[in-house]
């Protein structure tokens, strides 16, 4: 008796589960066919606002950044940049380029060096600054003042 009152329940529970299954749509809309979703479209591409004139060889020269009050780091040479904070905590080379990171309590300071012109020693062209504690932006000249020697 109790298998067959199972059993009854178990028949009587199919039509309700069946009810909620809902077909998905073929592409020719028939339901009972699975639809395969259309490939992701990629965004178009952006060109440069303003591409910088390459040299015959192929160089590009760097954009300096201008920023009142940092003179005194911006088209230095590497050699001066470690006199002025001491030594770099990174120094990493890619290409021709180059970063220097100076660190102390203040601040992390990156310095980018790129050369002005075809074989030329890479001087400072760009200055970063953050919190070491959680990486937030801060005045560059302010960090770079708190780490002079």
């Amino acid at each position: 008796m109790r298998n067959s009152l199972r059993a009854a329940m178990a028949l009587a529970l199919v039509p309700l589960v069946a009810a909620c299954a809902t077909p998905t749509p073929s592409p020719s809309g028939q339901p009972g066919t699975s639809r395969t979703p259309p490939p992701p479209q990629r965004p178009p591409a952006i060109p440069p606002s303003r591409p910088q004139p390459a040299t015959p060889d192929g160089f590009i020269a760097p954009r300096v950044m201008n920023a009142a009050g940092l003179e005194f780091v911006i088209g230095a040479r590497a050699a001066q940049l470690e006199q002025t904070f001491g030594p770099a905590r990174l120094d990493v080379l890619e290409g021709d380029a180059r970063k220097l990171q100076f660190v102390g309590e203040a601040c992390v300071l990156d310095i980018y060096l790129y050369p002005m012109a075809p074989g030329a020693e890479p001087t400072a062209t760009y200055v970063d600054a953050r919190r070491a504690s959680d990486a937030l932006d801060v005045d560059r000249v302010a960090c770079a003042n708190a780490l002079k020697r």
